[in-house]
C-alpha cells in the first residue's frame, strides 16, 4: 500500500474519480480532511474487505479468549459466547 494522499473534502469532491482510481490502481488511500481535521479514508474495496476480515477475525479471537477465561472460572452468572458477542456489537454500534 502506498503512502496516503491527504486532501480536503473539496479537493476530493472535485476529482472523486481520480481518487477512486488511485486507490484501486495504485493501492494508494486518500485521507479526506474537513476544516483541517482527518474525517475519512478512501481505500480500494478489496482493501476494505481485507481490513474488515482482519477486524472480524481479531474480534472472534478476543471473544474466544474471553469465553475460555470465563469457562475456566466456572459457569455461575456467565453468558454464552453468542450473548456476549451480541452485547458487544450492540455496545459498539
Amino acid at each position: 500500500m502506498g503512502e496516503p494522499v491527504i486532501e480536503s473534502m473539496a479537493e476530493v469532491r472535485s476529482h472523486l474519480a481520480d481518487a477512486i482510481d488511485r486507490a484501486r490502481r495504485d493501492d494508494t488511500p486518500t485521507v479526506i480532511t474537513r476544516r483541517g481535521k482527518e474525517e475519512a479514508v478512501l481505500v480500494d474495496i478489496d482493501e476494505y474487505r481485507r481490513l474488515r476480515r482482519i477486524a472480524e477475525q481479531s474480534e472472534d479471537a478476543w471473544l474466544n479468549q474471553l469465553a475460555d477465561a470465563a469457562e475456566a472460572e466456572g459457569t455461575t452468572g456467565s453468558v454464552s459466547l453468542e450473548e456476549m458477542a451480541s452485547q458487544l456489537r450492540s455496545h459498539h454500534g
